[in-house]
């Protein structure tokens, strides 16, 4: 247990589990309140060579690294609220421990919102997302946290505070140092208070699910040459595998879930192209504005998330990245894969921003390393990427997490050698063991 007597008295430090399935854990954990006391955590950690986890919600603790054990935690959860909201600018200020719920609910009283889905959004936290680099299907309207985070403020592992970007829509001057710490895994600095640039709320939603056939994948891919030679504009293109769709409550077969937000006229006008130029048989289900929330709320469910302990069924979660015209190919591959192997494989892909996410549950360790390193051959062969987004250590340790060293590996080590020497934030958790 930590020495308490050499720290600032108000911060908290709580016993944690000895162990747990998915690694990342420590014996203790830190509970600060705001920055100052972020930053006597890590001059403390830095002066006594203590290697420390960054925790939001818990969300990721499944994601990256092949240690069991750190030092400490270091939770962000009590760091959390609106620091200031400016609704006329359209622009957040917010501390990282806040949830992505929370900071929905606020906006919305203002019919605003922050345009990131990511999964399990009451668990999640802004912090947790943007060190993550996480995004969800709307990405391919809306983008992702880089596209949103307009200024950062960070600790540095020596205490060191440094603000990145300006709280202003439009920046550019200099470099954007944002993008440094999005989806570096906590390895850089701690993040301390984020600034999102927002957008209104849509007046109208739909959502047009279109179910295909096993054996149709030439009409499904048609289908998405024809709507993106178009002039819609769908919130998302989502191509989900018959295993999930039977589990959203949907037919067990190929679906596209078409998502349009904007003014009631726009909307329609788009519903109605779709209903005009998909294949006959396609035509499914139209869920309007709550109906279609409550749908995405289940979607964003989906996936095997780090609040999960012993007893849960193992699971592994793969990210893929892809040209957007192999999704559809890579669903149906994922899909068979399962069917091969005994494996129950649930598969869905952006067919219009190339990102896909791949579950293979209930099989053996050994059924599930080898479906995971088929599909990392799978997307390597087509020019993409796969990295585990979830899987208990013992699986990360197996199959690695980030699959090979990039060729710019020596410029992140040169980085986090710069930031980090005594590498106490995160050890190992990011690309290459860094």
């Amino acid at each position: 247990m930590i020495d308490k007597g050499t720290l600032l008295q108000q911060i908290t430090v709580e016993a944690a589990p000895a162990s747990h399935p998915l690694g990342n854990t420590a014996p203790c954990i830190f509970f600060p309140e705001g920055e100052q006391e972020i930053v006597e955590i890590l001059k403390y950690a830095r002066q006594n060579r203590m290697r420390l986890i960054p925790m939001g919600g818990g969300t990721k603790r499944g994601f990256g690294g092949v240690e069991e054990m750190a030092d400490a935690i270091l939770s962000l959860s009590r760091c959390s609220g609106i620091i200031e909201h400016s609704p006329g600018d359209m622009i957040v200020t917010v501390r990282p421990g806040t949830t992505v719920q929370e900071l929905q609910n606020c906006l919305a009283e203002y019919g605003q919102m922050l345009p990131l889905d990511p999964a399990w959004p009451a668990y999640a936290t802004v912090g947790g997302i943007v060190a993550a680099g996480d995004s969800g299907p709307k990405r391919l309207r809306y983008g992702s946290a880089r596209d949103h985070v307009i200024a950062m403020r960070v600790v540095y592992p020596d205490g060191t505070i440094i603000r990145t970007g300006a709280k202003v829509v439009k920046n550019v001057a200099g470099y954007d140092m944002n993008k440094l710490f999005i989806g570096s895994m906590g390895t850089l600095g701690i993040i301390s208070e984020l600034s999102f640039k927002l957008r209104p709320l849509p007046k109208a939603e739909r959502l047009l699910l279109l179910s295909f056939s096993e054996g149709k994948m030439d009409a499904i891919r048609g289908f998405i040459r024809s709507l993106q030679d178009s002039r819609l504009e769908p919130v998302s293109l989502e191509l989900i595998s018959p295993t999930l769709a039977g589990r959203l409550g949907e037919k067990p077969e190929y679906m596209l879930a078409i998502a349009f937000e904007d003014v009631e006229s726009a909307v329609r006008y788009q519903e109605a192209w779709v209903r005009s130029c998909a294949p006959e048989a396609s035509l499914g289900r139209t869920l309007i504005g709550r109906e279609a929330q409550m749908w995405w709320d289940a979607f964003a469910c989906i996936p095997p998330y780090g609040l999960e302990g012993n007893g849960v069924e193992t699971r592994i979660a793969m990210k893929i990245g892809s040209k957007n015209t192999d999704v559809p190919d890579i669903i149906a591959v994922c899909h068979h894969l399962g069917q091969d192997r005994g494996v129950t494989v649930e598969a869905h892909g952006g067919a219009g921003h190339g990102i896909s996410y791949i579950f293979f549950t209930g099989g053996t360790e050994e059924e599930l390393a080898s479906c995971a390193d088929a599909t990392r051959r799978l997307a390597q062969d087509r020019g993409g990427y796969a990295i585990v987004r979830h899987a208990p250590l013992s699986l990360r340790r197996r199959i690695g997490a980030w699959g090979e060293v990039p060729a710019h590996f020596p410029l992140l080590e040169g980085i986090k050698h710069t930031i980090d020497p005594d590498r106490i934030l995160n050890p190992g958790r990011f690309i290459g063991g860094i």
